[in-house]
């Protein structure tokens, strides 16, 4: 593939979880940072001030693991599919996109959202809003009453909400079908968190199973 190449030699990458959807953070690469990307699994760059090629978590330890690449409809720009072994950015934060603009006229400091820690697509967000509600008392918060309730709780709200979508499925419009499956997904996530488990991990699970029929992936499992 004949990648486009800007006149300095570069090309934007955009670093993106493959399991989330997090856009992790934006940085350059040449042509062999691109290369040793392809070859090594380990996410590599051009720093533009330094002048010189770098591999993520080179000094830091937080590597990116690059599962894909891929390129826009003009080839030239990338994203890399990648899982993040620790924060993305130099400040600590899982990713550099963590300060949400408000207003172009106010000073940074205000800037940044309080209710979630970066710019996340919505399951992933939803799981953060959850983490958060479990520091809240069980009378402010529903998510809070719910962890405080415990597994049997969850586990009659499941079967609950399993319920109202299998009768919305069979008998019920579109609308209140996606609802119900919307319920179920919430509960779905406050059972990880009841549990101390990162959505990432049953997402990953979802993409391994792309690689198999689902049929072999359900006989695997006897």
């Amino acid at each position: 593939m004949q990648l486009k190449f800007d006149a300095q030699g570069l090309i934007p990458v955009v670093v993106q979880s493959r399991d989330t959807g997090e856009v992790r953070m934006v940085a350059f690469a040449n042509r062999e940072a691109v290369e040793k990307t392809l070859t090594t699994g380990k996410a590599h760059f051009y720093s533009r001030s330094r002048q010189s090629q770098w591999m993520k978590g080179e000094s830091s330890g937080n590597t990116i693991e690059v599962h894909e690449i891929w390129t826009d409809c003009d080839q030239d720009t990338l994203i890399y599919l990648a899982t993040a072994n620790g924060p993305t950015c130099h400040t600590g934060e899982e990713s550099c996109f963590y300060q949400r603009v408000r207003s172009l006229e106010r000073d940074e400091s205000e800037a940044s959202d309080s209710d979630h820690s970066n710019a996340s697509p919505t399951l992933h967000r939803l799981a953060q809003r959850i983490h958060q509600r479990a520091s809240d008392t069980a009378a402010k918060s529903y998510t809070r009453y719910l962890l405080d309730k415990g597994a049997s709780k969850l586990r009659e709200k499941l079967l609950e909400e399993a319920g109202e979508l299998s009768d919305a499925l069979a008998n019920e419009s579109k609308e209140r079908v996606a609802s119900e499956f919307a319920d179920l997904l919430y509960h779905a996530v406050v059972s990880l968190e009841l549990r101390g488990i990162s959505l990432r991990k049953p997402l990953a699970m979802l993409h391994n199973r792309f690689a198999q029929s689902g049929h072999a992936e359900k006989a695997s499992r006897a």
